[in-house]
């Protein structure tokens, strides 16, 4: 990966771990959003992440018929606003997804999103920042 900062796509898909995700969000057709002027604050799983789901879920997911479940779940990933890890530390917050619900960010000790840790944090991208985590993110209830 070269020293330019690209924008959030880009990033994931020079990144090179996280093949399951950049799959899923083509899928969705969110490219174009993610690409877009942002700024945006992406909880990017890891394609272990991705793995560690039930069997055959992603195969599932990633199907046309389901399009709609896939985009809500990937929009659970994904905060309006650019967020650092700095921005967080010592504070318990509950922001608005871009799906319209809200996550649970603990920063005192670390910094987990609805219970997946931040394992890698503040990858820079020209429209926002990209935090990596070890769990996909699923809706509630």
């Amino acid at each position: 990966m070269t020293d330019t900062t690209h924008d959030i796509v880009d990033t994931a898909v020079a990144a090179g771990s996280f093949t399951t995700l950049v799959a899923a969000v083509t899928a969705a057709g969110l490219g174009d959003t993610l690409k877009g002027d942002g700024p945006f604050t992406v909880f990017a799983p890891s394609d272990d992440a991705f793995a560690a789901l039930a069997a055959g879920t992603v195969d599932e997911l990633v199907k046309p018929e389901n399009k709609d479940k896939l985009t809500a779940i990937l929009l659970l990933h994904v905060l309006p606003g650019k967020v650092m890890a700095a921005d967080v530390v010592g504070q318990m917050l509950d922001p608005t997804t871009a799906s319209g619900s809200t996550v649970h960010v603990d920063g005192t000790d670390g910094v987990t999103v609805d219970g997946a840790r931040v394992v890698t944090a503040d990858i820079a991208c020209t429209n926002g920042v990209i935090h990596v985590i070890d769990t996909v993110l699923l809706p509630k209830g």
